[in-house]
């Protein structure tokens, strides 16, 4: 399983306010820290309104000392999306483990119960391509695609095992399509506060609001029949 190992910490010349951690475990126990503040805050407010400061006095640290270890609030966010994916890889290789039946309607459940089960990692998928990707360095970008097509691979290999009609190329196309979609959905399923008040106002303008659950699991099993069907996935492996 790869890591986010090759990534260095970003150092700061200053001393922050607080006893620096300077044995390697202190450190890592430091960062996991940072780490587990930005997702409590991420499942409790959304990722889109945690700010810097927020996972700061979460994890009981000034901005200055976050950022001895993070280089921005997206590089936090962003290691949260790769451990999502490779969460979700480890997930579906269970979920299908010992399944023999290999057909559309089980693969598409399996996808869809993995991933919705993850919900801060639903909220990630959309902010990752739109922000979370352009505000860290070369090396975080890396670092975060190495992981990701990793697990893409991991997911691919399952799904077509499952399914040997998707082959890989038409496994990769499910993986991805169910992911793009789920980006979408999960922004459109949960609203921003005076969106949801306006709704609730206003019955009529909430029509596009839906229960993401079983339409991610309608769309999953709609892209793994058609892909399977019509050999549309297949190519060159």
């Amino acid at each position: 399983m790869l890591t986010w190992s090759t990534v260095s910490s970003t150092a700061r010349s200053t001393e922050p306010p607080f006893r620096r951690a300077r044995r390697p475990e202190h450190k890592e126990l430091r960062a996991a820290s940072i780490i587990e503040a930005a997702r409590t805050l991420g499942l409790a407010k959304g990722v889109r309104a945690v700010t810097l400061t927020d996972i700061a006095t979460e994890a009981g640290l000034n901005k200055s000392a976050v950022l001895r270890y993070f280089e921005t609030r997206e590089e936090i966010f962003l290691r949260l999306t790769a451990e999502g994916w490779t969460r979700w890889a480890a997930l579906l290789r269970d979920a299908l483990d010992g399944a023999s039946d290999g057909t559309p309607l089980t693969l598409g459940d399996a996808l869809s119960r993995t991933l919705v089960g993850q919900p801060l990692f639903c909220d990630l998928l959309a902010h990752a391509p739109v922000t979370l990707e352009r505000h860290v360095s070369g090396d975080t970008v890396l670092a975060f695609k190495t992981i990701t097509l990793a697990a893409v691979e991991d997911l691919s290999a399952t799904a077509a095992r499952h399914l040997p009609a998707l082959g890989m190329s038409g496994a990769r196309e499910v993986i991805s399509g169910v992911s793009i979609l789920a980006a979408g959905l999960w922004q459109i399923s949960h609203p921003p506060g005076t969106l949801a008040a306006l709704y609730r106002e206003r019955p009529e303008l909430g029509h596009a609001v839906i229960d993401f659950a079983p339409k991610v699991r309608e769309y999953a099993v709609a892209l793994a029949r058609g892909l399977a069907a019509d050999g549309t996935g297949r190519g060159p492996e």
